[in-house]
């Protein structure tokens, strides 16, 4: 019998003011929206890319185009036999998605014959495909980059607003649109390798070693640190955090300015970021420097600079002795078949793809939008110049085609600041999954990236997750490593973590990884082998064990821990209130 976790305490009022037609969009199968009693008949799961909630414009830009536009847009364009893309619902801030399933067997006859048609000829122009689509964005980028909003007829804002949304939703029909070939093709190479005894846990090693623009991002922060301590300026890195790292080197000058001058400098080219995921609610690190001089700080604390150059050649060197290993144990017709599928992968190659889209993609789409927003508050007389976002899109779109912003719209925004606050700070009681929970997932989105196989589905079932102490998950990243975990809800927590460290969370995305430079290992809630953990524990040399369901739960902040990465097993060695007491 299917255990059912009760969506009803989650079907109550919305954000305060909410209503039905403020979310009525062009959509191909389901649309988004707060949950309904009869979402409990399906299986979701809360999403780790949005561990601080999401405004009511963020919610739903990624709920509406994101989700239900991008994923079955690409779902019904290439297409997937079994499932027609995701969809999602809000408890409170809190994001949840569903796989669509398509149970019709006919309808996965036919959808699995296009995909025979298609794929071939996807994987064939691959490259060409996904630098088109990148290229086209980069454009659309150029162009709101480009724009002095300043100048802009407060009358053209509203078009401009439907430009930068356009812009989002045109990325996301890109993203899912090369994503989901990719990952079907993937999966193709892992089936095969599964039938001919290879060890599945060294697939994802067969395709590392390839350079992405994140891990490009990654090395210039640890090139600012270098020059940062040769600079002599590590004890004002060491005294201050933030902002104010900013503001004591511009008192201190010399160097220090110097440093600053080449620090903007590293901004104009990789600052267009947002440490979220499409979320037009998180400032980029221009607008706010405070994550990357956090990061930079903790590359400046360490007493040895992180070795990116070994580390990249280990990672080849690991991946050409898996690739030796697994071709030694197959016959001749296998190893053909082997070589045809790793040749196929490496030149449509999925965890390369799943990190460099980040930089042209998900951390930076949502600026534009963000940008204009800003002005519009700007001109509207708001009391803060992020009020617009806590608006929906069709009260945003009467304030930029006239409508005063008045008293009772102010207020609105103000009791809606208060609600997402208020859900922010429940995070970490949110159930992972909702509704009918089944014993295993088929689709391969939810398996590959978001790590729901049938271990992690079982385990956050467990009524007493809270006292495990060893916890099964995903061998993502080899290796084994002992620390103290540090328990983190979001990216802008990683000033906690110390040299040697365990990072423990939900789930990483590209934000989190110059935390990679410094931690010892990593277990998360969720994430698949494909999932940003897994590639970076494994380009990195991390230990790191993915898709554990309960991490967040049964590790508490400042115990002991051990992450086998080899094995996919996490233990709690002493308990943070043991050591304490010691």
């Amino acid at each position: 019998m299917a255990t059912v976790v009760p969506v009803e305490p989650y079907t109550g009022e919305w954000y305060p003011g909410f209503q039905p037609e403020f979310i009525t969009s062009p959509y191909i199968i389901d649309g988004t929206g707060p949950f309904r009693k009869e979402d409990e008949d399906k299986f979701w799961f809360l999403d780790f890319h949005w561990s601080r909630g999401m405004t009511p414009l963020a919610a739903f830009a990624w709920g509406q185009d994101g989700y239900c536009w991008g994923t079955q847009h690409a779902a019904e364009s290439l297409p997937l036999p079994p499932g027609r893309g995701i969809t999602s619902r809000f408890a409170g801030t809190h994001l949840y998605g569903s796989a669509i399933p398509e149970t019709d067997p006919r309808e996965i006859g036919a959808r699995a014959n296009r995909l025979g048609t298609n794929l071939p000829r996807f994987l064939e122009n691959y490259q060409s495909t996904w630098e088109a689509g990148r290229d086209e964005l980069e454009a659309t980028w150029g162009y709101f980059h480009g724009l002095d909003l300043t100048a802009v007829p407060t009358g053209d804002l509203a078009g401009l607003l439907g430009q930068a949304r356009r812009y989002h939703q045109r990325s996301m029909e890109i993203h899912f649109g090369v994503m989901y070939p990719l990952l079907v093709n993937f999966l193709g190479f892992y089936g095969a390798c599964a039938e001919m005894g290879i060890n599945t846990a060294d697939i994802g090693k067969f395709l590392q070693g390839e350079d992405t623009k994140i891990m490009e991002t990654d090395r210039g922060l640890a090139e600012l640190a270098k020059k940062a301590k040769a600079a002599g300026l590590r004890q004002v890195f060491e005294d201050n955090s933030g902002n104010a790292i900013r503001t004591a080197l511009s008192a201190k000058g010399g160097s220090a300015s110097q440093w600053l001058t080449d620090f903007d400098d590293f901004l104009q080219v990789y600052g267009h970021r947002q440490e979220a995921t499409c979320d037009v609610g998180v400032p980029s690190w221009i607008e706010d420097n405070t994550i990357p001089l956090d990061m930079i700080k903790s590359f400046v604390l360490k007493d040895e600079d992180h070795d990116f150059e070994a580390a990249a050649r280990n990672a080849m060197a690991e991946r050409e002795a898996a690739v030796e290993t697994a071709r030694s144990g197959l016959t001749k017709e296998e190893q053909a078949v082997f070589d045809a599928g790793l040749r196929s992968n490496l030149e449509a190659n999925f965890p390369w793809w799943q990190d460099d889209h980040n930089y042209y993609i998900d951390l930076k789409v949502m600026i534009p939008l963000r940008r204009v927003c800003q002005e519009l508050a700007d001109r509207v007389g708001a009391e803060d110049r992020n009020d617009m976002l806590y608006l929906f899109w069709p009260e945003l779109q009467k304030v930029a085609t006239g409508s005063t912003y008045d008293g009772g719209l102010k207020s609105l925004v103000k009791d809606r600041r208060q609600y997402f606050d208020h859900w922010g700070a429940l995070r970490g009681q949110m159930p992972k999954v909702l509704g009918t929970v089944p014993e295993t997932v088929e689709d391969p989105v939810l398996i590959e990236i978001f790590g729901l196989n049938p271990s992690a589905i079982r385990a956050v079932q467990n009524p007493n997750a809270a006292e495990e102490t060893v916890l099964e998950g995903v061998a993502a990243a080899k290796g084994t490593a002992r620390g103290i975990a540090r328990v983190l809800q979001s990216s802008d927590d990683m000033h906690r973590l110390e040299p040697g460290s365990i990072l423990v969370c939900e789930s990483t995305s590209p934000s989190w990884t110059p935390a990679f430079g410094k931690i010892a290992g990593a277990a998360c809630d969720g994430g698949g082998m494909l999932s940003h953990a897994a590639i970076v524990g494994r380009e990195y040399g991390v230990p790191t064990v993915t898709a554990i369901g309960i991490a967040t739960v049964a590790i508490k902040d400042g115990d002991e821990i051990e992450v086998d990465g080899t094995n996919g097993r996490v233990t709690i060695l002493k308990r943070a209130a043991d050591l304490a007491g010691a």
